[in-house]
Protein backbone atom coordinates (compact mmCIF):
# COMPACT_ATOMS: atom_id res chain seq x y z
CA UNK A 1 0.00 0.00 0.00
CA UNK A 2 1.05 3.27 -0.47
CA UNK A 3 2.54 5.66 2.07
CA UNK A 4 1.56 9.34 3.04
CA UNK A 5 2.48 11.76 5.95
CA UNK A 6 -0.37 13.82 6.37
CA UNK A 7 -1.05 16.95 8.73
CA UNK A 8 -3.95 18.84 9.19
CA UNK A 9 -4.77 21.84 11.50
CA UNK A 10 -7.31 22.43 13.87
CA UNK A 11 -9.54 25.37 15.03
CA UNK A 12 -7.51 27.60 17.97
CA UNK A 13 -11.01 27.45 19.76
CA UNK A 14 -11.06 23.66 19.92
CA UNK A 15 -9.57 22.33 23.19
CA UNK A 16 -6.52 19.70 23.23
CA UNK A 17 -9.27 16.78 24.03
CA UNK A 18 -11.27 17.52 21.01
CA UNK A 19 -7.69 17.45 18.38
CA UNK A 20 -7.54 14.50 20.62
CA UNK A 21 -10.96 13.09 19.36
CA UNK A 22 -10.57 14.52 15.75
CA UNK A 23 -6.92 12.98 15.77
CA UNK A 24 -9.07 9.38 16.52
CA UNK A 25 -12.46 9.80 14.04
CA UNK A 26 -9.51 9.85 11.46
CA UNK A 27 -7.57 7.19 12.48
CA UNK A 28 -10.89 5.04 12.29
CA UNK A 29 -11.85 6.09 9.06
CA UNK A 30 -8.21 4.85 7.27
CA UNK A 31 -8.94 1.83 9.43
CA UNK A 32 -12.06 1.20 8.84
CA UNK A 33 -10.57 1.71 4.67
CA UNK A 34 -8.12 -1.04 5.12
CA UNK A 35 -5.09 1.23 6.24
CA UNK A 36 -3.19 1.61 9.48
CA UNK A 37 -1.80 4.38 11.23
CA UNK A 38 2.03 4.17 11.75
CA UNK A 39 2.81 7.50 14.01
CA UNK A 40 0.94 10.40 15.31
CA UNK A 41 2.03 13.68 16.62
CA UNK A 42 0.67 16.71 18.18
CA UNK A 43 2.41 19.71 17.08
CA UNK A 44 0.87 22.23 19.91
CA UNK A 45 -1.05 25.27 19.10
CA UNK A 46 1.30 27.31 16.99
CA UNK A 47 0.97 30.77 15.22
CA UNK A 48 0.01 30.71 11.60
CA UNK A 49 1.39 32.85 9.12
CA UNK A 50 -1.73 34.39 7.82
CA UNK A 51 -5.39 34.18 9.04
CA UNK A 52 -7.22 31.61 7.95
CA UNK A 53 -10.90 31.64 8.69
CA UNK A 54 -10.40 34.14 10.99
CA UNK A 55 -7.84 32.29 13.15
CA UNK A 56 -4.07 33.59 13.76
CA UNK A 57 -3.49 29.89 15.44
CA UNK A 58 -3.74 26.56 14.77
CA UNK A 59 -3.34 23.15 16.10
CA UNK A 60 -1.32 21.17 13.85
CA UNK A 61 -1.25 17.06 13.93
CA UNK A 62 1.08 15.29 12.19
CA UNK A 63 -0.69 11.50 10.66
CA UNK A 64 1.89 8.51 9.51
CA UNK A 65 -0.62 6.91 7.19
CA UNK A 66 0.00 3.45 5.11
CA UNK A 67 -3.61 3.05 3.34
CA UNK A 68 -5.14 2.59 -0.09
CA UNK A 69 -5.92 5.95 -1.63
CA UNK A 70 -10.01 5.25 -1.47
CA UNK A 71 -8.85 5.34 2.57
CA UNK A 72 -7.11 8.62 2.50
CA UNK A 73 -9.85 10.35 0.20
CA UNK A 74 -12.87 9.13 2.65
CA UNK A 75 -10.62 11.26 5.73
CA UNK A 76 -10.45 14.40 3.16
CA UNK A 77 -13.93 14.59 2.62
CA UNK A 78 -14.38 13.92 6.40
CA UNK A 79 -12.29 16.86 7.08
CA UNK A 80 -13.87 19.18 4.16
CA UNK A 81 -17.32 18.76 5.67
CA UNK A 82 -15.67 19.17 9.60
CA UNK A 83 -15.89 22.85 10.34
CA UNK A 84 -13.04 22.67 13.47
CA UNK A 85 -10.56 21.68 10.45
CA UNK A 86 -8.92 24.57 8.71
CA UNK A 87 -6.58 23.10 6.30
CA UNK A 88 -4.83 19.52 5.56
CA UNK A 89 -2.08 18.25 3.65
CA UNK A 90 -1.55 14.66 2.34
CA UNK A 91 1.90 13.87 0.80
CA UNK A 92 3.03 10.36 -1.07
CA UNK A 93 6.30 9.46 0.61
CA UNK A 94 8.44 6.45 -0.20
CA UNK A 95 9.57 5.56 3.56
CA UNK A 96 8.29 6.87 7.17
CA UNK A 97 10.55 8.40 9.47
CA UNK A 98 10.97 6.42 12.17
CA UNK A 99 12.41 9.16 14.46
CA UNK A 100 10.42 11.99 15.94
CA UNK A 101 9.93 14.50 13.21
CA UNK A 102 12.10 18.20 12.66
CA UNK A 103 8.74 20.11 14.63
CA UNK A 104 8.78 17.47 17.59
CA UNK A 105 13.00 17.76 17.73
CA UNK A 106 12.41 21.30 18.01
CA UNK A 107 9.91 21.57 20.54
CA UNK A 108 12.26 19.03 22.55
CA UNK A 109 15.54 21.58 21.69
CA UNK A 110 13.10 24.47 23.06
CA UNK A 111 11.84 22.86 26.12
CA UNK A 112 15.58 22.08 27.47
CA UNK A 113 16.50 25.58 26.86
CA UNK A 114 19.14 24.72 24.28
CA UNK A 115 19.89 27.22 21.76
CA UNK A 116 22.38 25.31 19.67
CA UNK A 117 24.59 26.88 17.63
CA UNK A 118 23.32 30.67 18.20
CA UNK A 119 24.56 30.29 21.54
CA UNK A 120 21.45 31.34 23.49
CA UNK A 121 21.74 34.99 23.22
CA UNK A 122 18.59 36.25 21.23
CA UNK A 123 19.75 40.13 22.09
CA UNK A 124 18.87 42.94 19.88
CA UNK A 125 22.43 43.81 18.65
CA UNK A 126 24.17 41.62 15.69
CA UNK A 127 27.82 41.32 16.45
CA UNK A 128 30.41 40.00 13.89
CA UNK A 129 31.45 40.95 10.28
CA UNK A 130 28.92 40.02 8.20
CA UNK A 131 31.41 41.53 4.76
CA UNK A 132 31.17 44.27 2.75
CA UNK A 133 31.35 48.03 3.34
CA UNK A 134 27.48 48.87 4.93
CA UNK A 135 28.11 50.34 7.98
CA UNK A 136 25.15 52.50 9.60
CA UNK A 137 22.13 50.95 11.64
CA UNK A 138 21.81 47.45 10.46
CA UNK A 139 25.43 45.88 10.66
CA UNK A 140 27.56 44.88 8.28
CA UNK A 141 31.39 45.21 7.92
CA UNK A 142 30.92 48.60 8.50
CA UNK A 143 29.80 47.90 11.72
CA UNK A 144 27.47 50.91 13.29
CA UNK A 145 24.56 50.84 15.56
CA UNK A 146 23.97 46.97 15.29
CA UNK A 147 27.51 46.13 16.33
CA UNK A 148 29.64 44.50 13.60
CA UNK A 149 33.69 44.90 12.86
CA UNK A 150 34.30 48.63 11.82
CA UNK A 151 32.70 50.84 14.08
CA UNK A 152 29.85 53.43 12.58
CA UNK A 153 32.42 56.37 11.23
CA UNK A 154 34.13 55.21 7.65
CA UNK A 155 36.60 58.42 7.01
CA UNK A 156 36.02 60.60 4.15
CA UNK A 157 34.93 59.45 0.79
CA UNK A 158 37.68 60.11 -1.91
CA UNK A 159 37.90 62.84 -3.82
CA UNK A 160 35.65 64.80 -1.44
CA UNK A 161 38.54 67.38 0.25
CA UNK A 162 36.12 66.42 3.57
CA UNK A 163 37.89 65.72 6.13
CA UNK A 164 36.80 64.88 10.19
CA UNK A 165 36.92 68.24 11.95
CA UNK A 166 40.35 68.64 13.77
CA UNK A 167 41.26 65.40 12.64
CA UNK A 168 39.77 63.12 15.32
CA UNK A 169 38.82 60.03 14.62
CA UNK A 170 34.97 59.38 14.89
CA UNK A 171 33.97 62.65 14.14
CA UNK A 172 31.09 63.63 11.44
CA UNK A 173 31.41 64.06 8.18
CA UNK A 174 28.45 65.99 7.66
CA UNK A 175 29.23 69.05 4.83
CA UNK A 176 26.64 71.67 4.23
CA UNK A 177 25.13 72.21 1.28
CA UNK A 178 26.65 74.96 -1.21
CA UNK A 179 23.94 77.83 -1.55
CA UNK A 180 21.76 78.52 -4.27
CA UNK A 181 22.00 80.34 -6.62
CA UNK A 182 19.65 83.79 -6.57
CA UNK A 183 16.46 83.91 -8.57
CA UNK A 184 15.90 87.16 -10.27
CA UNK A 185 12.58 88.52 -9.44
CA UNK A 186 12.13 90.55 -11.96
CA UNK A 187 12.62 87.86 -14.78
CA UNK A 188 9.84 88.34 -18.06
CA UNK A 189 8.78 84.53 -17.23
CA UNK A 190 7.95 85.04 -13.89
CA UNK A 191 5.84 88.26 -15.01
CA UNK A 192 3.18 88.94 -17.51
CA UNK A 193 2.59 92.71 -18.85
Amino acid sequence: MPLYEHVFLARQDVSTQQVEALTKEYSTVIEDGGGKIGKTEYWGLRSLAYKIKKSRKAHYTLLNIDAPPAAVAEMERRMGISSDVLRWITIKVEAHETEPSVQMRRNDRDERGDRGERGGDRGGFRGGDRGGERGGFRGGGGGGYRGGGGGGYRGPREGSGAAPAGGTEGASTFRARPPRPARDSGSSTDQEG
